[in-house]
């Protein structure tokens, strides 16, 4: 069993991110969702942007950081999860050395725009191939997985954002499912 820490998307701390975070927890581990905004709930990206934008990303990302796991739990390691904007919290939390790996949904934030990682990390990315958002993403992704062979980038057909997220419209169940089950193998192999 692994302690995972899910950060949420731009929309916040919603039922699709709940959802997500449950489908890891049937796989027998712990999973933490911290709510970065403080129980605000978006109904568009460009607010949930507009919020980030207000509070500081820096801010909010501290935030989650606080959030991780301390003591003797915290101390075995854990698995960090974000999903969009949370995916750039999780990069950030991965310099912590007791961050096991990492679970990258729906966006790449390329480790050297946060100081870079101080050792290799075991890095899973799931994306719609056709996500406009991720297709900004892409590039770095590619090029930093050329580097690291502990890194791996599973595309989805589709073009949908916030696809992993049960309560927005962009939802994909079936590509989620599959999201799901790599997610918890990898989970799986970086703990064992």
């Amino acid at each position: 069993m692994a302690t995972i820490v899910l950060y949420h998307h731009v929309l916040g701390l919603t039922t699709g991110v709940r959802a997500l975070a449950d489908a890891l927890r049937a796989g027998g581990h712990t999973v933490h969702t911290p709510d970065l905004f403080d129980g605000a709930i978006f109904g568009s990206i460009e607010e949930g942007i507009a919020f980030v934008r207000a509070h500081g990303e820096d801010s909010l990302t501290a935030a989650g950081l606080a959030a991780l796991p301390t003591g003797p739990a915290g101390a075995a390691g854990c698995v960090v999860a974000g999903i969009s904007f949370g995916a750039a919290v999780a990069a950030a939390a991965a310099r912590r050395d007791d961050v096991l790996a990492v679970l990258s949904y729906e966006s790449f934030v390329d480790p050297k725009w946060i100081g870079g990682w101080p050792r290799p990390v075991p890095l899973q990315i799931h994306a719609m191939a056709h996500d406009p958002f991720f297709v900004e993403d892409e590039p770095s992704a590619r090029a930093w997985l050329a580097g690291h062979p502990e890194a791996e980038l599973f595309s989805y057909p589709g073009d949908r954002h916030l696809f992993t997220d049960s309560s927005t419209p962009g939802y994909d169940a079936a590509a989620t499912t599959v999201v799901v089950e790599r997610s918890l193998a990898f989970v799986e192999q970086v703990t064992r």
